[in-house]
């Protein structure tokens, strides 16, 4: 894959804060993550449809794809950080113009729903973005969390890597090598049916939300029985499933889909709808070990 990475951030640059899924829930915070950028030396422009709602999403299909390529085309705006995941995204990628965002390479930062973005970006536009926080959930709370401010940071300014387990889970020992890929897992299952899934060698990562034991098996057996994800997935990454029913269910799935496979399969990361998040490089060079995951970007 002929990867094209967006510049790195610097003091001064232009932070876009755009709406792709669902309604925006809590306005204050949105004001308070446009205060937060500012006082860190950034200017900040607000997506056009930012405040819309159509039902449960942030505007009409129509309207969000006006304001995805609008920030893309702009040449002002550096970075575009979405302001919440929810649903929606999926309604978008078949009317997006892939071209476009591959001609306008720049910082595209979300989790969530934003993970449908940024599969098919990569695969459609070559472009590496980056899963991490939002902008209503994470810089918009009165108390933004050190420690994901801090990874989003360093990863969208650092051309390097390494996270440890929070939590010792190795499922299935081993060492791999390939490109970064994969999300919140429903919203990856989601793109089943589209051309989603990279050519090249990958390591799946994978997190979730509210999912049941037996509904996170469903989704993985409905990835693997896709012959190209078996054929390119070379480890899988995991960070957490909160709230669901089973943890020892789960366990033992991780296992028994590592043996399938005869992958490695580590746990414990901090990817995760929680508060306290790493930032990670979409797309970029990925390590994995039993002891860590580098990232080379």
């Amino acid at each position: 894959m002929n990867l094209i990475k967006p510049k790195k951030l610097q003091q001064g640059d232009t932070i876009g804060i755009l709406a792709t899924a669902g309604a925006v829930e809590e306005k204050e915070n949105v004001l308070r993550a446009k205060k937060f950028f500012e006082a860190k030396g950034f200017k900040v422009v607000l997506s056009d449809n930012l405040f819309d709602e159509f039902r449960y999403l942030a505007g009409t299909d129509e309207q969000k794809i006006g304001a995805i390529h609008k920030f893309f085309s702009n040449p002002d705006i550096d970075a575009i950080i979405c302001i919440r995941g929810g649903y929606g995204a999926i309604r978008l990628i078949k009317k997006l113009n892939y071209e476009l965002i591959r001609n306008n390479p720049k910082i595209f930062c979300g989790y969530s729903d934003i993970s449908a973005l940024s599969a098919m970006f990569l695969k459609k536009s070559n472009l590496m973005t980056y899963w991490g926080p939002l902008a209503q959930s994470d810089f918009g709370v009165e108390n933004p969390n050190d420690f994901t401010i801090n990874s989003f940071f360093k990863a969208v300014t650092s051309n390097e890597l390494i996270y440890t387990p929070a939590k010792n889970k190795v499922y299935n020992k081993g060492e791999a090598k390939g490109i970064l890929w994969g999300g919140n897992l429903a919203t990856i299952v989601s793109l089943c049916g589209q051309d989603f899934i990279p050519d090249d060698d990958f390591i799946f990562f994978a997190e979730d939300l509210n999912e049941t034991a037996y509904k996170i098996d469903k989704m993985m057996t409905q990835l693997m029985n896709i012959e190209q994800f078996t054929k390119y997935v070379k480890g899988i990454v995991l960070g957490d499933f909160l709230d669901m029913d089973n943890e020892q269910w789960l366990d033992q799935l991780f296992i028994e889909i590592g043996k399938k496979l005869n992958i490695p399969v580590i746990g414990g990361f901090k990817i995760t709808h929680s508060v306290e998040k790493i930032t990670l490089p979409y797309g970029a060079d990925a390590i994995l070990t039993p002891e860590e995951l580098k990232l080379i970007y």
